[in-house]
Parts: C-alpha cells; structure tokens; sequence
C-alpha cells in the first residue's frame, strides 16, 4: 500500500469508482437497489448543451444534483421546464420526496416556487453566502 495521492483534478475514472463503492457500500447496508441515474439535457442545433439536469433516484426520493441553463436563455421557463419534466420521472420512479442543495446567491426562491421548502442552511458557505438545503414532498 501506497500513501495519498493528491489531486485538484480527480479523473472521471476515479470519482465513478468511488461513487459506485459507495452505492454499493449503501445498497448492501439498506438492501434498496433501486438506484438509477437521472439525466435531462436540451442541446443546440450542433449538438452543444444549452441547459440541463442531473440527479439520482434511490430508495423513493429523487436527488437534484446540477441544473444549469445557458445565460441568455434564463427565465424563460426551461429551468421550470426541466424540473417539472425530473419531478414527473420521479413520480414514474416511485419517488416521494425530491432533494436538492443550492446557495443563497444562486435561486432558492426559483425552487420555492416549484413548491421546495427549506430544510436546513449552512451559514458561511462559501464565504459571504450560505448554502441552503431543500426538500419537496411529492
């Protein structure tokens, strides 16, 4: 055995690794293996991503990792489009809640109107801000 590698640019091989021995660590732990990725994307003429979602689904809640929409098309509706679009999937999947995490300088008031409550709040992260933790029931 070796000693640490330090790294400010783990590869998508090592992050997968971990992921999936964690999912696994967690399945074997709870016996539910229901885990499926979520992915929704809206892409260009050229194939180039203009907006898009990705979480999980396990264990009857939906996990809302990354919503992203290209800046000159904000606010006009694809965010809304694409969570009504994840919250329909999650219902498919079983799922009775929906999870996710965002900052105070980024849109909590966005996830409130989708019907979000606020769960919890870490002050001072990242400095200046806070990072807010937030739940719909569905």
């Amino acid at each position: 055995m070796t000693g640490f590698e330090l790294t400010d640019e783990p590869s998508s091989e090592d992050q997968e690794f971990l992921g999936e021995r964690l999912y696994e660590f967690n399945t074997d732990a709870t016996g539910i293996r229901d885990g499926t990725l979520l992915g929704i994307f809206m892409r260009d003429d050229d194939g180039v991503m203009s907006a898009g979602l990705h979480g999980h689904t396990w264990g009857g809640t939906c996990e809302i990792s990354r919503l992203w929409v290209r800046e000159d098309l904000r606010h006009g509706g694809i965010g809304r489009d694409l969570m009504n679009t994840a919250e329909a999937e999650a219902r498919r999947r079983g799922c009775r809640q929906m999870f996710l995490t965002t900052h105070s300088f980024q849109a909590p008031s966005f996830y409130e109107s989708l019907g979000f409550e606020e769960i919890g709040r870490i002050a001072g992260y990242p400095k200046g801000h806070d990072q807010i933790f937030l739940r719909k029931k569905l």
